[in-house]
């Protein structure tokens, strides 16, 4: 069990449970799986062993009560009044011969407003439906300019396009979270989604030059990340080759690794985005290594099952 009054990080994003449907089923052969790529990203972060609290919003049905028993399976504290919705949400994963997913959403995002920031909270993340899907995407925004105050911010988009209406509309509300945030973690896949016919490293420069990010990421699959901040080199990491069961939850351990180790080397609270800005190529290439670290295990496994710590001999 966790001591209560320590520093902790604020995740603020949907929970829900992936219906996963195998390459070369039909959806009659479905396996409920808890989910939702920012309880994904608090679950990574609490079996590495981070104090953790999760706004969400589902129901206090079985799905719910599925949810519920996982995340508190991992140590995650889910914040009073996330399990007032009238249903839990759910989402479709069509797996393909890869094991890549793809996604179809039964959701409703509403959780109560104003979202109460502990004063533990050095860290906040949000991103993906819960940072787009109104009405609850202008309340996590609110927070989240909020958390800014007392802690370093994180944001991963994580595009979804069905969800997200006109690609201009997405952009903006992207870009207003983008503004408030210290490090983003972003897909190439997602940047040739918003910025369609740019190069994504062309698009996400004008993130740090113009948005103010600190510490841009960039995931691109196989070829590995790529990160720069103010004062660095574009720095690139190349991930070890290992065999992919399926990639359900892949960005979303990597963006919890990514937390866990700017976490691990003291860059928390109001202060922390200052001197971030001025750590030097070496030290990037350390933490894109972390985040890769953990991501490449969840992507042997099935589903989205971080790592624990001690898998990373800690």
């Amino acid at each position: 069990m966790k001591a209560t009054g320590t520093d902790s990080v604020l995740v603020m994003g949907e929970a829900l449970v992936d219906l996963v449907i195998k390459a070369g089923s039909d959806s009659s052969n479905v396996t409920a799986v808890p989910g939702g790529s920012p309880a994904n990203v608090a679950l990574a972060l609490s079996r590495l062993g981070v104090d953790v609290d999760l706004v969400a919003w589902f129901g206090r049905d079985d799905y719910g009560t599925m949810i519920a028993e996982h995340l508190a399976a991992s140590n995650v504290r889910i914040m009073p009044g996330s399990d007032q919705a009238a249903f839990t949400p759910t989402a479709q994963a069509h797996l393909d011969a890869s094991g890549a997913a793809t996604y179809t959403f039964n959701l409703e995002w509403a959780p109560l407003s104003p979202i109460a920031i502990p004063e533990t909270a050095k860290i906040a993340h949000t991103g993906s439906i819960g940072a787009v899907l109104q009405p609850g995407a202008s309340t996590v925004l609110d927070a989240f300019k909020r958390a800014h105050v007392q802690a370093l911010t994180t944001y991963d988009p994580n595009a979804r396009p069905t969800l997200m209406g006109e690609v201009s509309q997405a952009r903006t509300i992207v870009e207003d979270f983008v503004r408030e945030a210290d490090v983003v973690k972003v897909s190439d896949e997602d940047l040739e989604w918003l910025y369609e016919g740019a190069d994504p490293v062309a698009s996400a420069q004008t993130w740090t030059d113009e948005l103010g990010v600190t510490l841009l990421v960039i995931t691109r699959g196989k070829q590995g990340p790529i990160a720069w901040t103010p004062t660095s080199s574009k720095v690139e990491f190349t991930p070890a080759k290992v065999k992919v069961v399926d990639t359900v939850g892949a960005g979303d351990t990597f963006m919890g690794g990514l937390i866990d180790t700017l976490w691990r080397r003291g860059f928390r609270g109001a202060h922390a985005a200052s001197q971030l800005a001025l750590i030097g190529d070496d030290v990037l290439r350390e933490i894109l290594s972390d985040a890769s670290e953990v991501a490449d295990i969840v992507v042997q496994r099935r589903g989205a099952n971080p790592p624990w710590a001690s898998e990373l001999g800690r």
